[in-house]
């Protein structure tokens, strides 16, 4: 992979001159393998052959700033104030982060005014008329057993000089922006405003997706959640369809570019006969297409079970365009109806009975609270968030690459898409899970 050490350089708003109220938990703190000194660097590459290919010293290896509380930091966190925003969609452990970065701020920096901004980039817009909420450990107090976010959320971008106006005259010092793809390049565009003033402004993301798909990181926080929450369609579908002759359970999962969740869900349960991916193209028609394979499979076993991601197979559908939404996505035309008219077609064409159930769980997978792992996943991203943020870092975001947390600058970020590898290890192991062919047509 193409990558250099100066993709990697996270922005700092200055030197760090305050010592931090954490250095008594970081005094006697020795190294090992478990932490990473804040000097040291979290290598890119994880294999012998990929750091081989690259031809140049360790020194030179790419690699991330490591993520953690410093010794130092930027800001006194006396007279620091602190905005937090959710945008975009929901995704189960919203709230969490959200309680983890106020419980940090208090009661390990001292920070007494953290203002959570409501509806996504709208709070920050005077003519929405969004109240600013005060967030205290007590306003957050057993929020991270609910769903959703207690700030709510808005999609579409809004401007960021005026957001930047907004911050200005609330005399805030950092932003925490918790969202997606484009949440992050507006917060971008915030940090952009922000060093075009001359302002000291910290603007920190912690990202969120529940397809997966921002790059650069392990995993996105609900992640966990949502496709354990998809478990539970692919069981029923896969009950139903055992339960009535020539039975077909169809689930449709989230999933606009990447597969991860179906191919998480279909391998935790291991009920799915057949996974369909945006990252795999696929041929409805002709002796090796979807539908004479699926077929087949119910002729000689009964029943099949059928995964499907929202965006895959979207060149096979042919309709107008849906335009796009407030955030500038296109719409998708419904994968999940448009197979289940096909199967029904095939079948009746076959003089085959069919028995076919469709599940749509979207909303309700998106809009459930954590799961231990991702609460877990939640209030560590949000202490990181934090630990950054004082130390003055901005325009970036935190994660965790190869099982160590880093700090990843916003631009390398929202440079690419996470997505699901035909020839990776995750794919291969559908393919065996399943036992579909590697393709149909």
């Amino acid at each position: 992979m193409v990558i250099d050490n100066s993709e990697m350089l996270v922005k700092s708003l200055g030197a760090c001159r305050l010592d931090s109220p954490l250095s008594p938990l970081l005094a006697d703190r020795k190294r090992s393998i478990h932490n990473v000194d804040e000097h040291d660097r979290v290598l890119f590459d994880d294999t012998v052959h990929m750091a081989v290919e690259r031809g140049s010293s360790v020194d030179n290896l790419p690699g991330f700033e490591p993520a953690g509380p410093r010794k130092k930091i930027f800001f006194d966190p006396s007279k620091t104030r602190v905005g937090v925003v959710t945008c975009g969609g929901l995704c189960p452990g919203l709230n969490d982060v959200i309680r983890g970065l106020v419980m940090e701020l208090t009661f390990h920096y001292g920070v007494k005014r953290i203002y959570g901004f409501r509806n996504g980039y709208q709070g920050f817009i005077a003519r929405y008329g969004r109240s600013v909420f005060d967030l205290t450990p007590e306003s957050v107090s057993g929020i991270n057993e609910e769903g959703g976010t207690m700030l709510g959320t808005s999609r579409g971008e809004q401007n960021p000089e005026e957001i930047v106006d907004c911050l200005e005259r609330m005399n805030i010092n950092i932003l925490f922006v918790i969202g997606g793809d484009g949440t992050l390049r507006g917060a971008m565009k915030i940090a952009g405003v922000v060093a075009e003033r001359g302002e000291k402004i910290a603007v920190v993301g912690i990202p969120k997706t529940i397809d997966n798909d921002i790059p650069y990181i392990d995993q996105s926080f609900g992640f966990q959640t949502a496709f354990s929450e998809a478990t539970m369609s692919i069981r029923s579908a896969h009950v139903e369809a055992k339960a009535a002759p020539n039975g077909v359970g169809l689930v449709k999962l989230m999933g606009r570019h990447s597969g991860f969740i179906a191919c998480y869900a279909s391998l935790a349960k291991n009920d799915a006969n057949f996974v369909l991916i945006p990252e795999v193209p696929f041929q409805l028609e002709g002796p090796n297409g979807f539908l004479a394979v699926m077929r087949k499979r119910v002729e000689q076993r009964g029943h099949a079970v059928v995964v499907v991601a929202e965006g895959a197979g979207q060149d096979l559908i042919e309709a107008a365009s849906n335009g796009t939404d407030a955030s500038g996505n296109t719409k998708l035309h419904d994968i999940g109806v448009f197979l289940r008219q096909k199967i029904a077609e095939d079948f009746a064409k076959a003089g085959t009975e069919l028995n076919l159930k469709y599940i749509d769980p979207s909303y309700a997978i998106r809009s459930v609270s954590a799961n231990p792992y991702d609460s877990v996943y939640c209030i560590r991203l949000a202490h990181n968030a934090v630990h950054a943020a004082m130390a003055g870092r901005t325009e970036m975001v935190v994660g965790r690459w190869h099982g160590r947390f880093v700090h990843i600058p916003i631009p390398l970020a929202v440079s690419k898409r996470n997505q699901v590898d035909p020839d990776g290890d995750l794919w291969m192991s559908v393919l065996e899970a399943t036992g579909q062919p590697r393709c149909f047509g």
